[in-house]
């Protein structure tokens, strides 16, 4: 398990001065980061190897939102890395020790050149070990949309330098601001998923469409043919 404590910022917060879900996933994100270049088997390395880690799929329960100045623990635990693929687990805890958020991810180990899976080479794998996974409850990786979810095509747009990240296509927090910024759920987000299907890069359009219904929304984010890059859900469970 690899854990770093950090405090809420301003720049991270809503209205109400809560830690956005966007902050959320961020933190994880980075703490997942962190523990790679810990290890040294962060981006330099995976460069040299040729190779780079893509997220097919996110998990986030938010049980608790942290607030402006809240000192807050997050952790990583990958619990499963093995072939082309890889399992991790995250957590956010307030300062005494109560979980406010719980995540589940799967990625994939791809050849720079081929885009294609390569195996997990031995010393990646020898470096994260294996942690117990958490106890949490995992919905399936594909996403699919309710029968009774109203669908509506909305305003294409296109991938702009800021949506990049250091591999060169669209970060997959991006498609989840995205999505929120276009949709804005007007309930409490208790849990995100986001499936990630293509990678979009820069200049390319995006044709979004929204599925809709009470206590759900999500959005397919779409290449002209209709074919998902991503796809994110946002639901409220209570």
């Amino acid at each position: 398990m690899y854990t770093f404590k950090d405090r809420v910022r301003y720049s991270e917060t809503d209205r109400d001065k809560n830690l956005t879900l966007i902050g959320v996933l961020n933190y994880f994100q980075d703490c997942s980061t962190f523990q790679s270049e810990d290890l040294g088997v962060g981006l330099d390395y995976l460069r040299s190897m040729g190779c780079f880690w893509v997220l097919n799929y996110w998990q986030i329960d938010v049980y608790e939102l942290p607030k402006l100045c809240d000192e807050i623990t997050i952790g990583t635990l990958p619990y499963s890395c093995g072939g082309f693929l890889g399992h991790r687990n995250f957590f956010m805890e307030d300062a005494k020790g109560k979980r406010l958020a719980e995540a589940y991810t799967l990625w994939t180990y791809l050849n720079i050149e081929t885009s294609k899976p390569s195996h997990v080479p031995d010393e990646v794998r020898n470096a994260y070990g294996n942690d117990e996974k958490l106890d949490m409850e995992y919905e399936p990786r594909k996403i699919s949309f309710p029968k009774d979810s109203k669908t509506d095509t909305l305003e294409p747009f296109r991938v702009e330098s800021w949506h990049l990240d250091a591999n060169e296509h669209v970060n997959n927090g991006q498609y989840v601001q995205m999505a929120f910024e276009r949709l804005r759920p007007s309930f409490r987000i208790d849990r995100l998923r986001a499936e990630y299907r293509m990678q979009a890069k820069l200049g390319d359009m995006i044709y979004p469409v929204s599925h809709i219904s009470n206590g759900y929304s999500a959005l397919s984010l779409n290449d002209s043919e209709g074919n998902a890059y991503s796809v994110v859900e946002f639901k409220c469970l209570r």
